[in-house]
């Protein structure tokens, strides 16, 4: 096994999902062998195992949530939309799936669509806005930016957007949006998705193009 970077998760969380993601991998890879295969089985057997013990979800979910990965095992990539208007607010909306909490508009990125097409088609749909991307401001590594605990190891894009027109319009995913000045940032953040300390900085990031991506 590699060495597993240290971050604030619970290690139970971490080793799971590196023996998960050995057992997807080793299945991707397996050629075939019976013994191969049902010995990479075992393990994504005990991942799930010590997801479930460590987490609220049940097992059977879990381990059904590991089968459905196929291939080789990499991070997950989601993108997000940092979008300012002409008064320097920043574009927030209501997220359905996580009792309408808050967040920058953005999602899991879709195949055959580049990070910057995924960023301006994702503001669109759940917003009804036009945007254009001028900077990738922060590449984040989820499992160190203090997010909730999640089953995968996922990166998240976000890019600085101009706005260029649309009407404000919710969607299947969103309930509501709203524009915020940088001290008027709702508590009730979708923190799965985005941090308070996320959306702050991309203040800096909208009002200062010098600044380096951040990077995990």
């Amino acid at each position: 096994m590699k060495d597993v970077m240290m971050t604030d998760e619970p290690q139970w969380l971490v080793l799971a999902r590196e023996l998960q993601a050995i057992a997807q991998s080793g299945l991707a890879y397996a050629d075939g062998s019976p013994f191969d295969r049902e010995r990479y089985e075992a393990v994504r057997d005990i991942a799930s195992k010590m997801m479930a013990m460590g987490s609220d979800e049940p097992a059977p979910r879990i381990a059904d949530l590991f089968a459905g990965q196929r291939g080789y095992a990499t991070p997950k990539a989601t993108v997000r939309g940092a979008v300012f208007d002409a008064q320097g607010r920043i574009l927030l909306v209501r997220e359905v799936l996580d009792h309408g909490r808050w967040t920058l508009p953005g999602g899991w990125a879709d195949v055959n669509l580049s990070p910057v097409e995924n960023t301006i088609k994702e503001v669109r749909e759940e917003s009804g806005y036009i945007v254009r991307v001028t900077r990738l401001a922060a590449v984040w590594d989820r499992a160190r930016q203090a997010h909730p605990p999640g089953p995968f190891s996922c990166y998240t894009l976000c890019f600085i957007c101009e706005l260029l027109g649309g009407t404000p319009t919710t969607s299947t995913e969103t309930s509501e949006i709203g524009w915020f000045a940088r001290d008027a940032i709702p508590e009730d953040l979708s923190l799965g998705r985005v941090l308070h300390a996320q959306i702050d900085a991309m203040f800096d990031y909208a009002a200062n193009p010098a600044l380096p991506t951040w990077c995990d």
